[in-house]
């Protein structure tokens, strides 16, 4: 199982690092109220945006293809959708969070954004690498500019501390 989980692990293991820097290292201030709220609600958006996206996945047969065509084991469904379904709940969580500047919030919206963006890059290549369609490349445009646009959100709500 391990090997059929590498992709994952090195794509979203860098992702998790970055969010966990920016976290850490972009404080929100007392009065960024108003760019707090705007990036929760944002973050919210974007993980229904994510939740639709996880779907077409699974419903297209995403961990399959994907070990299919790096010639590894499928990822088990199983797996799949605990892990899917586990970070869509700790998003829904770090909606309220943001409001209030967690740095455990701030950490999972960051790693959203980043892990938006990577989709919309992401799925493209993979269809071209098979000739074709690939699960999730339908909706992986609306969460990559979701996640862009939470990452300007987050940026705005947040500073870089010292």
């Amino acid at each position: 199982m391990l090997l059929s989980l590498l992709p994952s692990i090195l794509v979203l293991g860098v992702a998790a690092l970055a969010a966990a820097l920016l976290a850490q290292r972009r404080l929100s201030s007392p009065d960024n109220v108003k760019q707090r709220s705007a990036a929760s609600q944002l973050l919210a958006t974007a993980t229904v945006i994510q939740g639709i996206h996880f779907t077409e996945e699974a419903t297209t047969g995403f961990p399959e293809r994907l070990g299919a065509l790096l010639g590894i084991p499928a990822m088990p469904m199983s797996f799949f959708v605990i892990f899917n379904l586990l970070w869509l709940a700790i998003w829904v969580v770090s909606v309220p969070g943001i409001r209030s500047a967690r740095t455990g919030a701030f950490f999972a919206a960051w790693f959203l954004a980043i892990a938006g963006m990577f989709n919309a890059i992401a799925h493209p290549l993979l269809a071209v690498a098979a000739n074709g369609y690939f699960p999730g490349l339908v909706t992986s445009p609306f969460i990559g500019v979701a996640g862009f646009w939470l990452w300007l959100r987050l940026r705005n709500a947040t500073r870089t501390s010292r």
